[in-house]
């Protein structure tokens, strides 16, 4: 929370970063399905060709994700008052969603793969498509991670947990592929369906996420609390009370409170000094903050804080 509150990015800011790590998932997952599919059908890994089925899933992610923020960094309007930021967190959701039909279509999969086995080819190729595989979803999985953290983005998170399961994926496929080269068992059905199961999982968590954002959930606590302080910190401030959140989306937050200042005070300078408290949230932190002014003897300790 140092330097400002949770999230504080500009909305500009937030379009142009989302939008080019979204462009850098499309290209990169186009190139992992053609490598998976290629190898997977080469060598008749049914799990393998659905990795590569799953990548195209993420590659229409990472597109869903570029409209979300396209569509959130657009300015408000009279319909839309409060701006477009929801959308993000719309974004977000659809990818959840598909995390978790990629997660149910992997399991079909696997199941069928066990009832009726087909025969496997090993090359150099699959090994080598499904180690660089696994490197590049990791490295995608962290590049998301901190992007989505640094700016509170569900959508972005979204996407890092689902790099994430890739590169769980994957490294099912090469383990089975291994047993299966050294050990003549075949397991690809089996690790098809285990991964499926943790992909499941993961999504059905991230759906209730974007969901209680899109319902709107109580604000954070540390985001409360530094408003609060800062708040507290300034000029002839006795106490704070009825503090709200509204939040409209990543980076358009409008807040209330009621902040007392003392009744014998010039009401022109408490005025400027409430003006000044408003104009460095939106400045600093991208929060549309305003202040309702009670009056209270001086040195008054009766003011609560956050809403009390």
């Amino acid at each position: 929370m140092a330097g400002g509150s949770k999230g504080a990015v500009h909305p500009g800011v937030r379009h142009l970063v989302g939008s080019s790590a979204s462009g850098k998932g499309v290209l990169i997952n186009l190139v992992l399905v053609a490598a998976k599919m290629t190898a997977g059908i080469l060598s008749g890994s049914v799990s393998l060709v659905a990795d590569g089925f799953n990548n195209l899933m993420d590659a229409a992610a990472s597109v869903i994700t570029w409209a979300g923020f396209k569509m959130a960094g657009k300015k408000a309007d009279k319909e839309h008052p409060f701006g477009h930021g929801r959308y993000e967190y719309l974004a977000g959701l659809g990818t959840a969603v598909l995390i978790l039909v990629v997660g149910i279509e992997l399991a079909r999969s696997g199941v069928t793969e066990i009832l009726h086995p087909t025969p496997l080819t090993l090359s150099p190729l699959l090994f080598v498509v499904l180690a660089g595989s696994i490197l590049v979803k990791t490295w995608m999985a962290v590049y998301y991670g901190r992007l989505g953290r640094r700016m509170t983005s569900s959508a972005l998170k979204a996407v890092s947990a689902d790099s994430r399961n890739d590169a769980l994926a994957t490294g099912a496929v090469l383990l089975s592929a291994a047993i299966f080269y050294w050990g003549d068992v075949q397991l690809d059905g089996w690790a098809a369906v285990v991964v499926a199961l943790f992909i499941v999982q993961s999504g059905v968590g991230l759906v209730r996420e974007t969901i209680s954002q899109l319902v709107g959930e109580a604000p954070d606590p540390e985001l409360v609390d530094y408003i609060s302080e800062k708040i507290a910190r300034c000029d002839l401030v006795q106490g704070i009370h009825d503090l709200i959140v509204h939040d409209y989306g990543p980076g358009r937050r409008y807040v209330s409170a009621h902040v007392e200042m003392p009744d014998d005070e010039d009401p022109v300078v408490t005025h400027g000094i409430i003006d000044a408290i408003e104009r460095s949230f939106l400045e600093e932190d991208h929060i549309h903050l305003i202040i309702h002014y009670d009056p209270v003897p001086r040195d008054s300790k009766a003011g609560s804080r956050a809403g009390e």
